[in-house]
């Protein structure tokens, strides 16, 4: 599951690395590129991310890159944080054009492109060597195919989320047993809601700007979330247990408004293709190297781990039907897509 060692820079949880990024040469066509003939562009980038999170530390230099190469003509303004709202709103908004760009969840835009949940059921990845062929290749050829019959663009790289595990602030979850009658918050998305569902949980959909008030205020027990989430939304000041199911894998698909995408000249969109999947590979490795060491750092700031044997977690899903019923919903085709990579979901 380890990657080779990168050559890409570094950085650390809290601060941004300095932007190095000098001017590239662009594309160039017959006369002077159409960036440089045209009036300056200003591009609405808008997340649910905390400032100092990989991906907007990388999307930041991407951004610089942009503006550099096109002699400022371009600018990619970035709204972190849920400035602009929670996933729900900024999802409508994306599409009205009110924001111009925005990373999220395949498993909450499935309420609007239902197949884009798919790389979401339970153990289908069991590792990142899988993720990536999955997704950089047929899978999310397939996926991004869907994506683009709702206005809307997706760049072909997709941002690391990472592997989820289940956080509580009451007891370890040893066991799919443990999940009984539990309230966990799920970001807002049937597949999230029907799984938890089928473990028997009493599962509650909150947007991510909402987490941590419902966990201290006990609307809920317990959330799940890649390590790297919850430790920079600091997560562990208000809850206790952090067992690693690795239940799902998590990514963000890089949505662009498809009218707004579609006017752009096409070397402008070229240079912002080139600095975002750079970003984007940069950014993946990133949450490699922030995963190697988090789990300790996680304890020494008071979260108790284990490692459940996630057996009864698959069995107890299987015996629900949950897989069956994704199978439905989903189809023989998309499953056969997934399939290829995670094997035989039953």
């Amino acid at each position: 599951m380890q990657s080779k060692p990168s050559t890409t820079s570094t950085i650390s949880r809290r601060t941004f690395v300095a932007a190095a990024s000098s001017a590239a040469a662009g594309a160039t066509f017959l006369g002077a590129p159409a960036f440089a003939q045209s009036g300056n562009i200003t591009l609405k980038w808008a997340n649910n991310i905390p400032v100092t999170h990989p991906s907007n530390i990388r999307i930041k230099e991407a951004a610089d890159a942009i503006r550099a190469e096109t002699g400022g003509k371009v600018d990619i303004q970035i709204f972190p944080n849920n400035q602009l709202g929670g996933d729900t709103d900024m999802l409508s908004q994306v599409r009205s054009g009110a924001i111009d760009i925005f990373p999220l969840s395949g498993l909450i835009l499935q309420t609007l492109v239902p197949l884009a949940g798919i790389n979401g059921l339970a153990f289908a990845f069991k590792d990142y060597a899988t993720v990536w062929a999955a997704m950089d290749g047929d899978l999310g050829v397939f996926i991004r195919a869907a994506i683009s019959k709702v206005n809307l663009h997706s760049f072909d790289r997709i941002l690391d989320n990472g592997f989820r595990n289940i956080t509580t602030s009451t007891k370890p979850i040893v066991t799919a047993e443990d999940l009984k009658g539990f309230k966990i918050r799920v970001p807002v998305s049937p597949l999230w809601t029907s799984m938890f569902k089928a473990f028997g949980a009493s599962p509650t959909g909150i947007n991510f700007s909402e987490v941590y008030s419902a966990l201290q205020t006990k609307v809920v027990e317990g959330q799940e979330n890649p390590l790297a989430i919850i430790d920079i939304a600091k997560l562990y000041e208000v809850q206790k247990f952090c067992s690693m199911t690795g239940h799902m894998w998590d990514g963000q698909w890089i949505l662009a408004n498809g009218r707004r995408w579609a006017g752009l000249p096409a070397d402008v969109q070229a240079v912002i293709n080139k600095h975002v999947t750079s970003g984007v590979m940069k950014q993946r490795d990133d949450i490699r190297r922030l995963n190697n060491g988090l789990e300790a750092q996680l304890k020494a700031k008071g979260l108790t781990f284990n490692t459940p044997d996630v057996k009864s977690f698959r069995d107890t899903l299987s015996k629900a039907g949950f897989y069956a019923e994704w199978r439905g919903k989903f189809g023989d085709e998309a499953m056969s897509k997934l399939e290829k990579y995670s094997g035989k979901l039953v």
